[in-house]
C-alpha cells in the first residue's frame, strides 16, 4: 500500500560528488541504520561502484549482514556492547574502532584466538563528548596499541574522531576540534604508530572543510542526497521518494470531526482521503496540523491526529479516488514535500525522518 522508491542513480551521483570533493582522500560511505533507511546492501554496492572505497557501520549485526549479502569491501565497525566477543566480526574481516585500553586488549585476545591480525581504528574524543578517548587517556591508548601491534595481534590501520559541527567553517568549535585531532595524531606518531587511514570529515566537512579531509572522509547523510549545509547547495540529489495509495474517500459536510479527539473540525464541505501511512511508517505524530502530501499534483493538508497506521488528507474538490497515488516526500521536483520540510514540521533533522520510514513501507529500487 505504501512504498519507498530508492533512486540508486541519485546515490551514485552523490557519491561521485563527494568523491570529487574529497580529492586524494578515500571515501568511507556510512551505511548504518540500514543505509539511513534506504537499504544498506543496495546503497553499499552502488557507493562502491561510484567512488567509495570503504563502508562504515555501527553494529556487529550491520557488519555481518553486509558480509552475508556478499559485500567484501573494507569495513569499519564503531559501536559494540561491552561484552562483545569480536570473534564473528574479526573472522569476517571487519575492522573495529577502539577508544579504551580494555577494548584493545579484548580485540587482541580475540584476534589471537582466531589466528588473525585485527585491524583497529583508534578513536579520540576531540570535543563531541560522546565516543572516543578523552585527551587524558591518549598516552595510555596509543602506547597500548603500539605494544599490541608489536605482539602481532592487531594492526592500527586508522585514527579518527567525530566532528560536532562542520556547517560553520569559521567557528571556534570546529577550529578547536581540528587542532585537537592534530594533537591526537602527533601522540600516535610519537608512540610509533603509522596508520594508513586518518579520518575526521563527515558530509559537511567533506564538501567544505579541506583541513578535515586527511586520507579518508566519512560521509553519511550526503550519500542519500540531503544537503548537509543548510545555506549551501552542492548538487546532491535526494534518493528516496515515499508514496501511498488512497484507501477510500469520503465527502463530508462542515462540522465533521476528523480522527481521534476531533482536534480538527472541517469548516466547509470537502473530501477526505484515507492514506495508509502513520507514525509506524515514518510520519511523525508531531506533524499533525502542519504536514501535507501531494495529491493530483497539489499539496493538500493532513488533518486530524496522525495515527499509527494512517492519516487523513483533506483533498478539497480534487477528483481523488481510491487507488490514486499520493506522495509523502521526495526530491521536490514535482512540488512534493522534501525530507527537509518534514524535518522542519517535526522539529527534527532529515536523518530521523529517513531512518524512521518503517519496515512496512516496501522498498523499490530504481537502477542506476
Amino acid at each position: 500500500m505504501a512504498q519507498a522508491i530508492i533512486d540508486l542513480g541519485a546515490v551514485a551521483h552523490n557519491v561521485r560528488v563527494l568523491s570529487r570533493a574529497a580529492g586524494a582522500a578515500g571515501v568511507m560511505a556510512v551505511v548504518k541504520a540500514d543505509g539511513f533507511g534506504h537499504g544498506a546492501a543496495e546503497v553499499a554496492r552502488t557507493a562502491l561502484r561510484h567512488g567509495a572505497t570503504r563502508l562504515g557501520v555501527t553494529s556487529p549485526d550491520e557488519a555481518l549482514a553486509l558480509r552475508a549479502a556478499g559485500i567484501d569491501a573494507p569495513m569499519l565497525l564503531w559501536l559494540y556492547p561491552p561484552d562483545e566477543s569480536f570473534a564473528d566480526v574479526l573472522a569476517a574481516g571487519v575492522e573495529v574502532a577502539a577508544s579504551r585500553v580494555e577494548a584493545l586488549e579484548e580485540v587482541a585476545a580475540a584476534a589471537n584466538a582466531l589466528g588473525v591480525v585485527a585491524g583497529v581504528h583508534l578513536e579520540a574524543d576531540t570535543g563531541l563528548s560522546r565516543g572516543g578517548a578523552p585527551a587524558g587517556d591518549w598516552p595510555d591508548l596509543v602506547d597500548a596499541a603500539r605494544r599490541l601491534e608489536k605482539s602481532g595481534t592487531i594492526e592500527v590501520t586508522g585514527l579518527w574522531s567525530h566532528l560536532a559541527s562542520a556547517e560553520d567553517v569559521d567557528s571556534d568549535g570546529l577550529r578547536r576540534q581540528l587542532d585537537a585531532f592534530g594533537a591526537f595524531r602527533r601522540a600516535a606518531l610519537n608512540a610509533g604508530l603509522e596508520p594508513r587511514h586518518v579520518h575526521l570529515a563527515n558530509s559537511a566537512a567533506t564538501l567544505q572543510v579541506p583541513a578535515a579531509r586527511h586520507t579518508l572522509v566519512r560521509p553519511g547523510i550526503g550519500v542519500y542526497g540531503v544537503e548537509p549545509v543548510p545555506s549551501r547547495s552542492f548538487g546532491l540529489r535526494p534518493a528516496m521518494t515515499v508514496t501511498a495509495r488512497v484507501l477510500r474517500t469520503m465527502r463530508v459536510p462542515a462540522g465533521t470531526g476528523v480522527s481521534y479527539g476531533w482536534d480538527h473540525v472541517i469548516d466547509r464541505e470537502t473530501t477526505l482521503a484515507q492514506i495508509p501511512l502513520g507514525f509506524a511508517d515514518g510520519i511523525p505524530r508531531s506533524t499533525g496540523g502542519r504536514a501535507c502530501l501531494l495529491a493530483h499534483g497539489v499539496r493538500r493538508p493532513v488533518v486530524g491526529r496522525v495515527t499509527m497506521d494512517q492519516v487523513v488528507l483533506d483533498v478539497g474538490d480534487l477528483p481523488v479516488t481510491a487507488g490514486d497515488t499520493v506522495v509523502m516526500l521526495g526530491p521536490g521536483d514535482a512540488g512534493e514535500p522534501t525530507v527537509e520540510e518534514w524535518a522542519g514540521w517535526a522539529g527534527t533533522n532529515p536523518h530521523e525522518i529517513l531512518t524512521g520510514i518503517g519496515a512496512r513501507v516496501h522498498r523499490t529500487y530504481v537502477p542506476e
